[in-house]
Parts: C-alpha cells; structure tokens; sequence
C-alpha cells in the first residue's frame, strides 16, 4: 500500500464528469496545461481508476452516474481522496432538488475538498489540489 508521503509527491488524478455542462470540465483540463503546469506538484492524469490516487469530480451528481461513481471509487487503491470541483459537484448547483440529482458527490463517496465556484478558475482548482497535498502532510487545517 503506497504511503501518504508519496501520493504527496506525485499524486495521480482521475477525471470523473457526472454529467455537467462542461465549464468545470473545461477549467480542469486547462488546469492541467502547460500554462498552469501542475507537474510542478506532481499532479498527472491517471490512465485509470486503479493508478489513481485523487478523483476530481465534476457536475451534478444523477442517481445513474452516482453508480459509477462509486464503482470507480471502489476501484481506486487505498488511500485514495475526492475532490468535489464546482457548485454543482458540491451540492447539486443549479440541479439540486431535481428528482434525477442526488445533491452533491458526498452523498455518495467521502470527499476530502471542495472547490466552490461555477465554474471555478483553474487556478482555484490547482489550490484546492494543492491545500489537500498538504492537509495530507498535516500542514493544513
């Protein structure tokens, strides 16, 4: 089992949109560029759930997607963190209350970071990956 020092150093993300609108998509991947360069911290796409270490989830939560939500949660190797990226993610934004939408991807998996805003900025983004690299430490409260 990895430690939490080494996800730390290099944590792997993974992806996951539930079916958003595609803003909190779009500043995830631009949070990734070059431009903002993550790599700086560590901070890769994973190929897959089972190499991933930090799910960044995006958009309101569907009772549909919230199965395969926690399917790929399931898959992930211990320890493993979530990060609820957008209004939407958190609480279910614009959607909540919908007969479709279980109100945020803390109902359904433990998140360890929330990154509010719709959309958030890709710099927003990469300080929430960053104040949880270093929650992870026990640097932050």
């Amino acid at each position: 089992m990895p430690s939490i020092k080494l996800i730390k150093y290099s944590p792997w993300l993974l992806h996951f949109n539930t079916g958003a609108c595609n803003g909190c998509d779009i500043e995830v991947l631009a949070a990734l560029t070059p431009y903002y360069d993550p790599e700086r911290f560590g901070v890769k796409l994973a190929p897959n759930p089972r190499h991933a270490d930090v799910m960044v989830v995006t958009g309101a939560v569907t009772k549909k997607a919230a199965e395969r939500l926690k399917r790929l949660y399931d898959q992930m190797p211990s320890p493993k963190f979530v990060i609820a990226v957008g209004a939407c993610a958190i609480s279910g934004g614009v959607f909540a209350g919908s007969y479709s939408v279980v109100n945020g991807a803390d109902k359904v998996v433990p998140v360890s970071m929330y990154v509010p805003g719709c959309p958030p900025r890709p710099e927003a983004i990469l300080y929430g990956i960053v104040k949880l690299l270093s929650k992870l430490d026990g640097g932050g409260k």
